[in-house]
C-alpha cells in the first residue's frame, strides 16, 4: 500500500514538473504577430512595398536586438493593390494567421475600410500612410504621417511664409479622398493667409490622362506656382504636358509626389525643382537615416522613400509602446489594444521622420513638417 501511494506521489510529481515545462515552454515559444498591408503590385506598389519592406527591416533588427520585452516578432505581410475590399481580406488572412498588431494599411481609402475590422476587433493598429481624416476616426487606430487638412495648412504656410510665388494654381483630383481633403484646407489656408489663388482646376478618376486644358488655364491666368495635392503618376504626366507647353511654373506638392525620381518611363530631368512635403530625405546625414538607407538598399535594391520611412518608425513606435506598458505576447489581442492605447500616448518618439514624434489620443501625430526641393535628382531640404 505504501508502495502504491510513493508511486502516486512520484506520478502527481513529474504531472506537474511536465505540466510547468509545458507552460515555460509556451511562454519561452511565445511571439508578438505584427501584420503589415499595402499594395505591393498595381500603380500605388512604390508606397506598399515601401511599407512593408521596411517594416520587414524594423523587425529584423528588432529580432537580432533582444525582440520586444524579451520576446521575439513574427512578421507576416499581404498585397491589397490598393482596393479596399482585397484590404480587408488580407486583414482577415492576417487575422486567421494570429496577428496582434497592425502596420497599415498604406493607403488612404483600404485604410479606412479595414479600421472598421480592426475597431470591431479591438485591434491596435496604426497606419504608416494614410492621410485621411476618417483613417483615424476609431479610438484605436493611430498614424504616422501628417493628415490631409494637415498637409494642405502647412503646404499653404510654407508657401505664403517662404514667398514662393505671387499667384497659385492647383490642379487636383477631385474623385479621390487624399487629393480632394488636401485641396480643401490648402485653400481655406491660403486665402487666410492673403495668398493669389486661382479657380482650382480638379480631374477625376475617369479623366487623368490629359492635363493641357487646366495647364493652359493656369498659364493664361499668369501662375507663376502650381500646387498638385495627387500622386507621382498624375503629377509625372502633368511635369511631361507642362514641358511640351513650355509652362514652367514652381510645382509644390505634398507626400503623394515621392516616388516621382524612380518611375519608369519618367524623364526624371522634369521633376528637377519641385518641391513638396515630406518627412523625410535619404541624403540626410544623422546616423539613424546613414544606417536605414545602406541597411534598405543592401536588403531591397534600392533607395528607401518616405513611406518606408513612416513605417519603420511606425514599428519601433509600436516596440516602445509595447514596452512602455510591459505588454506581453501571451494577452488577448483587445487587451494588448488597450495597453497600446495608452502607451503610445506616454512615448515621445525620436524616428526617421521627425526627431520628436508624439501622440494624443485623436491618433494624430505631432511633429515638425520638412519640405525638400529636388535638385540634380536627389532631394535637398530646402
Amino acid at each position: 500500500m505504501k508502495k502504491m501511494k510513493l508511486v502516486s506521489i512520484l506520478l502527481t510529481s513529474v504531472l506537474a514538473v511536465s505540466a510547468l515545462a509545458t507552460v515555460v515552454s509556451a511562454e519561452e515559444d511565445a511571439t508578438f504577430k505584427i501584420g503589415a498591408i499595402g499594395p505591393m503590385t498595381g500603380g500605388a506598389a512604390q508606397y506598399g512595398l515601401a511599407v512593408v519592406n521596411a517594416a520587414e527591416l524594423a523587425v529584423k533588427e528588432i529580432n537580432e536586438n533582444g525582440g520586444i520585452n524579451g520576446y521575439q516578432v513574427e512578421y507576416q505581410k499581404q498585397d491589397d493593390e490598393h482596393d479596399s475590399e482585397k484590404s480587408v481580406n488580407a486583414y482577415n488572412a492576417l487575422k486567421d494567421w494570429g496577428m496582434q498588431i497592425l502596420d497599415g494599411p498604406t493607403t488612404s481609402v483600404p485604410c479606412i475600410a479595414v479600421a472598421e475590422k480592426t475597431f470591431a476587433d479591438n485591434m491596435f493598429q496604426i497606419t504608416p500612410s494614410g492621410s485621411a481624416v476618417d483613417c483615424v476616426a476609431h479610438e484605436n487606430v493611430f498614424r504616422v504621417c501628417f493628415s490631409d487638412p494637415g498637409q494642405g495648412v502647412v503646404s499653404a504656410d510654407y508657401i505664403a511664409d517662404n514667398e514662393i510665388g505671387t499667384k497659385i494654381g492647383i490642379i487636383y483630383d477631385s474623385s479621390d479622398v487624399y487629393s480632394s481633403g488636401i485641396e480643401a484646407a490648402f485653400v481655406e489656408e491660403a486665402d487666410a493667409k492673403g495668398l493669389d489663388i486661382y479657380e482650382p482646376q480638379a480631374f477625376t478618376a475617369d479623366s487623368k490622362t490629359d492635363f493641357s486644358a487646366q495647364l493652359q488655364n493656369i498659364s493664361n491666368a499668369g501662375c507663376d506656382v502650381v500646387f498638385l495635392p495627387i500622386y507621382y503618376t498624375e503629377a509625372s504626366i502633368i511635369l511631361t504636358q507642362a514641358d511640351k507647353m513650355g509652362f514652367a511654373p514652381t510645382f509644390f506638392g505634398c507626400d503623394g509626389l515621392d516616388g516621382i525620381l524612380t518611375m519608369e518611363n519618367f524623364d526624371a530631368s522634369l521633376a528637377e525643382g519641385i518641391m513638396f512635403l515630406t518627412p523625410f530625405a535619404a541624403d540626410a546625414t544623422d546616423d539613424l537615416t546613414v544606417n536605414f538607407v545602406k541597411n534598405y538598399q543592401e536588403a531591397y535594391g534600392e533607395i528607401p522613400n518616405q513611406f518606408a520611412a513612416d513605417s519603420y518608425d511606425a514599428i519601433y513606435a509600436i516596440k516602445a509602446a509595447l514596452e512602455d506598458q510591459n505588454v506581453t505576447p501571451d494577452m488577448s489581442v483587445s487587451d494588448i489594444c488597450e495597453a497600446m492605447k495608452t502607451g503610445i500616448t506616454n512615448i515621445t518618439f525620436a524616428g526617421l521622420t521627425s526627431e520628436e514624434i508624439t501622440w494624443d489620443a485623436s491618433g494624430e501625430p505631432t511633429k515638425a513638417p520638412m519640405v525638400v526641393i529636388i535638385q540634380d535628382g536627389t532631394y535637398v531640404f530646402a
